[in-house]
């Protein structure tokens, strides 16, 4: 009796031939199991707005409009002042970040305020994300900034102002974000640049 052993490319070819079945039965359209989504529903998901602002909807309000929604809306987790939780704190905090207990909020570490925007509308409230109208959110943000200190509780925040409002903690990120009319789309960090002197 002759015992021979299989060659390694004999091994291969149907290995090969079934790894080349099982990419293309994944890649074919016959699972009959959901749909393509509408357009209507990418534009819903597709709702990130980015620190130039461009994805905002139009809309606007006052921290004093504001503060009426908080009470009815967002006091419950974040607390009457947005200090006392249980959700995590919205305010204060500025200073604390080289400390052995920063607090991480809206005024103390978030760098844009277009950020404090798309996070309440997003997510806020609870349970109910995504539900405030665009003015409501505009108000909601109002609010946060005058609470830390940011604007004036009179101020009028749109997609004009809220662009224009500078947080505290914007040139707290290394290497700084490269703003877009200065550099190209190839720009790449140099993780040895010397930090900007702070003015």
């Amino acid at each position: 009796m002759l015992c021979t052993t299989p060659s390694k490319s004999s091994l291969l070819f149907p290995v090969m031939a079934l790894l080349a079945c099982s990419t293309a039965w994944a890649q074919s359209p016959t699972y009959k199991v959901g749909r393509p989504p509408t357009e209507a529903e990418l534009r819903a998901w597709d709702n990130v707005v980015g620190s130039e602002g461009k994805e905002l909807l139009p809309g606007s309000g006052t921290a004093k409009e504001g503060a009426k929604i908080y009470a009815a809306k967002c006091a419950s987790c974040h607390g009457q002042t947005g200090q006392e939780g249980p959700a995590p704190r919205i305010r204060g905090g500025r200073g604390t970040l080289n400390t052995p207990d920063p607090m991480l909020t809206v005024g103390s570490f978030w760098p844009f305020a277009t950020t404090v925007w798309d996070y309440i509308s997003r997510t806020m409230p609870r349970d109910a994300e995504g539900s405030l109208s665009a003015d409501e959110v505009y108000s909601l943000t109002a609010l946060l900034l005058y609470w830390n200190d940011i604007i004036k509780e009179s101020d009028v925040i749109d997609t004009k102002s809220l662009l224009q409002v500078r947080m505290p903690n914007r040139d707290g990120f290394y290497p700084p974000t490269p703003e877009a009319t200065t550099k190209n789309s190839n720009w790449k960090p140099n993780w040895n640049q010397a930090r900007p002197a702070k003015q």
